[in-house]
């Protein structure tokens, strides 16, 4: 059976999108941090592993991003999971009660104004789904968790409001690892991550291979460089396959120009999600 790690416990959000994109009947392995979910493909006690990279209103998860400078998994696939949060507490719990809110950071940040206009105090935890595990073990008062539907279920608790994030336009992008190459599909994406030369018009020279040649890019981000102060690497996705012609000519032109490129992947692209009508709550 296939085997599918994920940073979290029982109930987290990558677990919803393991089943978006490999079916219900997948087995998952649960992983505490991102660096042991890497660790656990590389030893292929998983297949693969599905790493949450970007939220569409927090932003990057800049950990991931590292960790796929650092280790060598290839990226074989996107997922783009629609995130509904809840707000979760012990059965019995009353709404006027609450007066602290724990969750992941980013669970917290995507619910900033649904919590700062009810005053409730928002405590970061180790994880959506561990706060909502710790909450049901030992239940306190006053205190509610950030979590999903499916940790609601998983560990008993109540459901006191449903889709309390502030965007109704907000949806999380995982990468799916392992250590094999997909097969081409009809629609591909290409990740990478390069440096420039410490100069001026580096990095408009790189970018440019790829302007000439109508290619489209999808995401630029900087991060910075652990071993050289001051200096950057820049993660970069664009429409298409490392081996169609015209991407194929962009990638051998950056690697004239560029310092050091890594591909990290070409991979089917997700579906475009359809905008909702509304907002958040």
């Amino acid at each position: 059976m296939t085997i599918v790690a994920y940073q979290g416990v029982e109930g987290a959000y990558s677990q919803e999108a393991i089943r978006q994109h490999f079916g219900g009947e997948v087995e998952t392995l649960s992983c505490r941090t991102l660096a042991d979910l890497f660790a656990a493909v590389e030893t292929r006690r998983a297949q693969w592993g599905v790493v949450p990279v970007e939220n569409s209103v927090a932003g990057s998860i800049n950990q991931a991003y590292d960790l796929l400078l650092e280790r060598d998994l290839k990226v074989s696939g996107e997922i783009v999971l629609r995130v509904r949060h809840c707000l979760l507490a012990p059965e019995g719990t009353r709404v006027q009660d609450i007066r602290q809110v724990r969750s992941h950071p980013q669970a917290l940040a995507q619910c900033e104004r649904y919590l700062t206009e009810r005053g409730w105090e928002p405590v970061p935890a180790y994880d959506t789904a561990g706060s909502a595990q710790e909450l049901a073990a030992k239940p306190e008062p006053g205190v509610a968790v950030i979590a999903s539907a499916l940790a609601a279920q998983r560990y008993g608790l109540a459901i006191l409001a449903n889709s309390i994030e502030d965007q109704s336009w907000n949806y999380t992008r995982f990468f799916v690892t392992g250590q094999e190459a997909p097969p081409r599909a009809a629609r591909n994406k290409t990740s990478l991550v390069f440096a420039t030369a410490h100069a001026p018009g580096a990095l408009y020279a790189c970018l440019g291979e790829f302007a000439q040649r109508g290619i489209n890019l999808t995401k630029l981000e900087s991060r910075p460089r652990r071993n050289r102060p001051w200096h950057y690497v820049f993660y970069l996705d664009f429409e298409g396959h490392w081996q169609d012609t015209p991407c194929a000519e962009a990638l051998v032109a950056l690697l004239t120009r560029a310092a050091f490129v890594k591909m990290l992947g070409s991979y089917p692209a997700a579906p475009q999600p359809v905008p909702e009508n509304g907002g958040g709550a």
